[in-house]
């Protein structure tokens, strides 16, 4: 007799795009992670667009993005989670496409050496840390209000 299978947990990436097809791509998956990718980061280019900073300044723009977007992963997983059963692409569209496309660590790595090369470590440091644990508590808070706004 072989060991119950667990759920896989709920999380931003969605499964493979290849699972059990063979090695063959599911190009719906594909799609819809790419057509939400491109939404996401065309909101998150008019955001910067609109709220632009210095070149050594702090990057206000980046910060908001970054923690708006893990919020809305942890509204998203919540959901998801709880959820009897969601359509199969909802995840990767959303959660792998949008909000994927939306955040940018890469830019935050970056901004993070610009401040660092502009001779101010104190608030590279401060940037570094305080995204992290503001995006750990941004998701944490996401979870927390969906759960108050089915309990209400």
């Amino acid at each position: 007799m072989s060991p119950p299978r667990s759920a896989a947990p709920a999380g931003p990436l969605p499964p493979p795009a290849t699972g059990g097809t063979g090695g063959r791509p599911r190009w719906d998956v594909v799609a819809v992670v790419g057509l939400g990718g491109a939404l996401g980061s065309v909101a998150r280019y008019a955001v910067s667009l609109g709220w632009p900073h210095p070149p050594h300044g702090f990057p206000w723009a980046t910060l908001v993005i970054n923690l708006a977007g893990c919020a809305l992963i942890g509204v998203l997983m919540q959901l998801i989670g709880t959820q009897v059963a969601p359509h199969r692409l909802v995840r990767p569209f959303f959660g792998t496409g949008v909000l994927g496309g939306f955040t940018t660590f890469s830019t935050y790595a970056v901004e993070i050496r610009g401040l660092l090369g502009a001779g101010r470590p104190g608030t590279a440091l401060g940037y570094l840390f305080g995204t992290l644990a503001g995006a750990l508590l941004a998701v944490r808070l996401g979870m927390w209000a969906v759960d108050r706004i089915r309990s209400s």
